[in-house]
């Protein structure tokens, strides 16, 4: 039940979030009990404070504050762009090998007010698998680097769907038919990773630099894409 720890010191820890596990009870839950906060309290031992959120289908990096100040210093920074916040992606054909998205999102259910939101992304590798989609013989992919600019509701999952390159896996955003062809392949999961997370130490200044492991399934769908070494990457 214990969440692999990436880095831990007195102030703050992060914790590498497996897919599926969401991170607190919120009108999301729709009746879930297990959640990444509650087991995280009993694995430290102590009150913590989460100081971002993730998607319960998004694995990777979680980060936690041991009291209130530090959260508060570590909110500070997250929202600056003194903070490097790197994920990675698979999704649906082979865009630019750089692109931006700039496109307004609202704040989700019940926050119908739209903001501002911005996205970079990179193309770090492409693949074309034998499988029919659209009236071709093919269907094609892309793993990308996404670096957010703005932390708004599902904002890589739903530029994504803006610009008609699906995040795969992703059942609210995404294209079922190119889902399903995953699925085939034995991959269930929605294929989205917060891998790096660095920052400066808010008591120190210290540089912090973390890099989340990927798990089984993410790494059955990394091997489709010939040629790319996911440790020669964060080297």
């Amino acid at each position: 039940m214990h969440l692999d720890v990436l880095h831990l010191d007195d102030a703050f820890a992060v914790v590498n979030k497996p897919a599926g596990l969401m991170v607190h009870d919120s009108a999301l839950a729709r009746g879930e009990t297990d959640f990444a906060a509650d087991r995280l309290r009993e694995q430290f031992g102590r009150p913590i404070f989460l100081v971002h959120r993730l998607d319960r289908a998004t694995s990777g990096c979680l980060l936690l504050a041991f009291d209130r100040e530090t959260a508060s210093s570590l909110g500070k920074v997250l929202m600056s762009r003194e903070v490097q916040k790197d994920y990675w992606a698979v999704c649906r054909g082979w865009p630019e090998e750089a692109f931006v998205i700039d496109h307004p999102l609202d704040g989700g259910p019940g926050k119908p007010q739209k903001k501002p939101a911005v996205t970079r992304f990179e193309r770090l590798a492409t693949t074309e698998l034998q499988l029919p989609s659209s009236g071709f013989e093919t269907s094609r992919y892309s793993l990308l680097r996404a670096e957010l600019e703005t932390g708004r509701f599902r904002q890589i999952r739903r530029h994504l769907k803006h610009v008609s390159h699906h995040l795969i896996g992703d059942t609210s955003h995404g294209d079922g038919r190119h889902n399903r062809n995953f699925r085939m392949l034995g991959i269930h999961r929605m294929l989205l990773h917060a891998r790096r997370l660095g920052f400066a130490h808010p008591r120190d200044g210290s540089r912090v630099e973390v890099v989340a492991p990927i798990d089984a399934e993410f790494a059955k769908a990394l091997a489709m894409f010939e040629g790319f070494d996911a440790d020669a990457r964060d080297r």
